[in-house]
Order: C-alpha cells, then sequence, then structure tokens
C-alpha cells in the first residue's frame, strides 16, 4: 500500500521505500507493466505469476505475446546500501520515466510510473471511478 515520490537519478536509480523494501525485501523481480509503468514483484509473487504464465496454453497467440511480454523484460533487482536500485534502459523507456517516478503498493505489487504518467492517469480515471465501484458492487465487491 501507499503512494511515494522519489527523484531518479542521472544512472536511472531511484529509492525503494523502506516500506516496500520490508515486505517485498532487498532483491525483486522488476518487469514491463500495463498501462506504461512498471511492476515490481517479490520473489514469491513473482513465482506464483510466473507458474500461471507458463500454465497458459501456448499454441494461443495471445498467451505466447502475454508471456513474451512480462518475461522478456523481467529482471532481477536488488537494492545498494542507500536503498536504490537501478532501472535498466529498457524499463524506463517502456515507463517514460524521466527525473521523477512514483512508486505505488497495488495488492500483491509495487507499480513505478513517471510522474507525469500517474498525473495523467488519474486525471483520466477519476471521473470514472463511481462507475468503476457500480460495476464491482455488482460484482459483490
Amino acid at each position: 500500500m501507499g503512494e511515494y515520490a522519489h527523484s531518479v537519478d542521472a544512472k536511472g536509480r531511484v529509492i525503494f521505500p523502506a516500506d516496500f523494501r520490508a515486505e517485498v525485501g532487498e532483491t525483486f523481480i522488476a518487469t514491463k507493466g500495463l498501462d506504461n509503468c512498471l511492476f515490481l514483484y517479490s520473489n514469491e509473487e513473482w513465482e506464483l505469476l510466473s507458474g500461471k504464465l507458463k500454465a497458459l496454453p501456448m499454441a494461443k497467440a495471445e498467451a505466447r505475446a502475454f508471456a513474451r511480454f512480462f518475461f522478456s523484460s523481467a529482471r532481477k533487482m536488488e537494492c545498494d546500501k542507500q536503498g536504490r536500485f537501478l532501472i535498466p534502459a529498457n524499463l524506463r523507456q517502456h515507463a517514460k520515466l524521466g527525473k521523477e517516478a512514483v512508486l505505488i503498493g497495488v495488492s500483491n505489487r509495487i507499480e513505478v510510473w513517471s510522474k507525469e504518467e500517474w498525473t495523467r492517469y488519474n486525471e483520466d480515471i477519476n471521473p470514472s471511478v463511481s462507475e468503476l465501484a457500480e460495476t464491482l458492487a455488482d460484482l459483490g465487491i
């Protein structure tokens, strides 16, 4: 849970908040996420997701494409002594990361957004949150 804004240094490093380190650990998996962000998973959560993706029927083009999307960009990350981790260039490019990043806790993962993309996403989704809530109410949530 939570939302943290941090700067991205010239080398592509960003602080991994202490609250997240306590939950996820010092090593974790980063990969391309949906909606122009990155997904960070604890090693345990990555194994669960990985198992589900491996179980998809590889005869289906959509399953192959989805597995490629997540596995091809996945990287094992480790925090340095200052609590920072280095985001590889291809992942920074995918998330459109510049000088500022926002890290948010979302259930079983952490998402890394560029500040601009996170602001834009919130502006776009905010008017429809009530509609989403109504849809989820129909599902029993």
